[in-house]
């Protein structure tokens, strides 16, 4: 298995389990419980959920290509504005206080999201932009 094709299973598995599931399949009493500010409708929180659904699935066609030896561009390029941009507002967020008064599992969960989204930003620009492999 290629460098790519790790980071892709990394990003999807902590896709999923982390955001996905939780904010699709939990009710709003556990999402709460975790620290999420509690909401009059979660609607937005659970169309977040299915938006990051969809990215996973375009994920899936990179890792497909990965697992053959090629790089799925769009799905990487994708990858990089997605995780970039979300690293620059975690960041952003939990340097400027907003996180303040908030359940410390919010500032892990913040922070945490912020180191992984780093890391898989670099690994899709390395692996993925400069990588090995035939681009399609």
């Amino acid at each position: 298995m290629n460098a790519l094709a790790k980071v892709l299973i990394f990003k999807i598995s902590a896709t999923v389990f982390v955001w996905c599931v939780p904010l699709l399949l939990f009710p709003a009493s556990v999402i709460n419980a975790i620290g999420f500010p509690e909401q009059e409708t979660y609607q937005w929180v659970r169309m977040l959920g299915w938006a990051y659904l969809a990215l996973c699935v375009d994920y899936s066609f990179a890792l497909k290509a990965a697992l053959a030896g090629k790089r799925a561009m769009a799905p990487i390029y994708a990858g990089i504005v997605s995780n970039g941009g979300a690293c620059l507002y975690l960041v952003y967020y939990g340097a400027t206080g907003t996180w303040d008064g908030w359940a410390i599992s919010m500032h892990v969960i913040g922070w945490g999201s912020a180191v992984a989204t780093a890391l898989i930003t670099a690994g899709l620009v390395i692996f993925g932009v400069y990588g090995e492999g035939e681009k399609v």
